[in-house]
């Protein structure tokens, strides 16, 4: 089998399908999981095969056969094997509530026309039941009423808050609009994470962040010492309002991207950027501090901008210094969150547009359910046991 780069899977699987009908179905799934594993590969790697990158993990190692049971019978995939890395493929190991939920996206996109070819029985076959509008009504209800349960579950003592937002495309009265899905992580008294809840609003306003926050503490949400998030508007009036004097953490790594906009030259791009490192780098906050202003200094005359940006904004990122030293290092950034929101995106990018909200809140809980699940029964996160 050939392991050439497939742009949009997705489309291939419904053309063999179109062209060929049931009869391709599990060419056309084997296809779609060995490119899927393939992107998968590239993205643990940190580089597709045979690039050349200073982020690369490790290496590509071949592949390996694999029969997988499917709806269609047993196929044959092609593993990517990998060197230097822990790798396997999350593709095998999909839960059943975010299938459910992804084959009823596709189901609600036939049903409201949006789908890329409207081909009534490769639909149906594809999520397992007939393409009306009742019949996709009705597995949305059944799907949704589970998934409520889950968003609206009791929460309890959550020390460290972590909040994120991301976009997905979603038709809304008409036209196709960038939705933003609101997303809290909470740290828990015993070290774990757990995701806390889950919104689809269709801005990052405040009216939405500060609902959010409001249903976070209805159901339960207590005793929170920290937030972690980027520096945004709405998000920062809300959990003023909300939250008021929890301490805030304005995320390391997105200060260190807001800060290359303001270095007037390209050569000075690295420096700045080890120099803001190692503020965060220092060993407390005293430290942080007296290194920031030496490097205010530095930059007062080649870049004026940078300095006045610097000592601004820099501060915001040095609350997490009250903290124990080991907490800092994972609770100074959202990065945490930055890879949820990967699992995310690869799992949504295969509906590619949401025929309405319900539908991108429906598959969204579904993932990040199986994610959460992931966390509680999985490793301690920080280790609280000294503090």
């Amino acid at each position: 089998m050939t392991h050439q780069q497939h742009p949009n899977a997705f489309d291939d699987l419904m053309e063999l399908l179109a062209e060929h009908g049931f009869d391709g179905m599990a060419q056309a799934i084997t296809i779609l999981f060995n490119e899927a594993m393939k992107l998968e590969r590239t993205e643990a790697l940190g580089a597709a095969p045979y690039e050349r990158s200073e982020h690369r993990r490790g290496y590509a190692n071949g592949f390996k056969a694999k029969t997988v049971r499917t709806r269609v019978g047993a196929i044959t995939v092609d593993v990517p094997q990998t060197r230097g890395v822990d790798f396997y493929p999350s593709t095998l190991e999909r839960g059943e509530r975010s299938e459910r939920a992804l084959k009823l996206a596709v189901a609600e996109m036939y049903v409201q026309g949006v789908s890329t070819r409207k081909v009534a029985a490769i639909t149906e076959e594809l999520c397992g039941f007939e393409v009306s509008s009742s019949q996709v009504s009705r597995a949305a209800q059944l799907l949704d009423e589970e998934l409520e349960q889950w968003r609206s579950r009791p929460l309890g003592e959550t020390p460290y808050l972590i909040l994120d937002a991301r976009y997905e495309k979603v038709r809304h009265g008409g036209s196709v609009i960038d939705c933003a899905v609101l997303l809290a992580v909470g740290i828990t008294p015993d070290g774990k994470r757990s995701i806390l809840g889950v919104s689809v609003s269709l801005s990052e306003a405040e009216v939405h962040w500060r609902e959010f926050l409001i249903a976070l503490t209805e159901r339960g949400m207590h005793g929170v010492r920290l937030i972690t998030s980027d520096d945004h508007a709405g998000l920062n009036a809300a959990r003023k309002a909300v939250l008021p004097g929890v301490v805030w953490q304005r995320c390391q790594f997105h200060l260190q991207q807001n800060a290359m906009h303001y270095v007037p030259k390209v050569t000075l791009r690295k420096q700045v950027a080890v120099d803001i490192q190692n503020v965060f780098d220092a060993h407390d906050r005293t430290a942080a501090e007296r290194l920031l202003k030496q490097t205010v200094a530095k930059y007062q005359k080649p870049a004026p901008k940078l300095a006045a940006w610097m000592e601004a904004n820099i501060p915001e990122g040095l609350s997490v210094f009250q903290l124990p030293a080991t907490h800092r290092r994972r609770l100074r950034t959202t990065n945490m969150l930055e890879r949820v929101n990967k699992e995310l995106k690869r799992r949504t990018r295969v509906a590619t547009l949401f025929p309405n909200e319900a539908s991108l809140l429906r598959l969204t809980s579904a993932v990040l359910i199986e994610i959460s699940e992931d966390w509680e029964t999985g490793k301690i996160y920080l280790n609280t046991e000294t503090h």
